[in-house]
């Protein structure tokens, strides 16, 4: 099994990667101002359940699949794009359903959903569990898929620790906007714009190199 010392490295390096601004914090961060801590708490769960779903295509060899075929990156990116594309025009129509009185929070169930797949189709996903995960396995110290299991699971957890609380302070700025007039309509219209800027930032990542 994985020892104390590797396991305390390997949170310090998944907090230091949750620090730099990325896809999922700007998706609970922008979640979290429209919706509430409701809605950050919702994106949190999603973002979570979909490192699992990475951590075990990582263990059972699926993600080095995938990564050995050449267009899958591309694939991954333009199909995230585009589902990020559908999100932002979305919110922006909902903004405007704000101004008319004709709309409510989104279902629970719902941002769970957006996050968990916005998450599974980030090409960058599938090279962080490809490329990360296996710096601290140890061949030596058990078996290898029940070390990627253990290290995506800690992930994950800590995942959903860090967006939860991410989720809350967002939430409570989106309170506060709510008391103004008028920011309804902004929350989803910055929604909108914070998944179509996440949409050409997946169009404008380059492909890896081949090692």
């Amino acid at each position: 099994m994985i020892d104390f010392a590797t396991l305390g490295l390997f949170l310090l390096a998944v907090l230091a990667l949750f620090l730099s601004p990325g896809p999922n914090m700007a998706f609970v961060l922008a979640h979290g101002v429209a919706q509430g801590p409701r809605g950050g708490f919702a994106a949190a769960i999603g973002i979570s359940a979909a490192d699992l779903v990475h951590t075990l295509c990582a263990a059972t060899g699926i993600t080095a699949l995938v990564a050995a075929w050449a267009p899958a990156f591309d694939l991954l990116r333009y199909a995230g794009a585009l589902y990020l594309l559908w999100l932002a025009a979305k919110a922006w129509r909902e903004g405007g359903a704000v101004m008319a009185g004709a709309t409510s929070p989104a279902p629970f169930a719902r941002i769970v959903r957006q996050a968990w797949l916005n998450n599974l189709v980030n090409p960058k996903a599938l090279l962080f569990f490809m490329l990360f995960l296996p710096q601290f396995v140890d061949p030596a110290r058990g078996h290898v898929t029940w070390q990627l299991v253990l290290l995506g699971g800690v992930l994950s957890l800590a995942a959903l620790a860090f967006n939860t609380l991410l989720g809350a302070f967002s939430g409570q700025v989106g309170r506060w906007l709510q008391r103004r007039p008028g920011a309804a309509r902004l929350q989803h219209r910055l929604l909108a714009v914070a998944m179509l800027g996440l949409a050409l930032r997946l169009l404008m990542l380059d492909r890896p190199a081949p090692r």
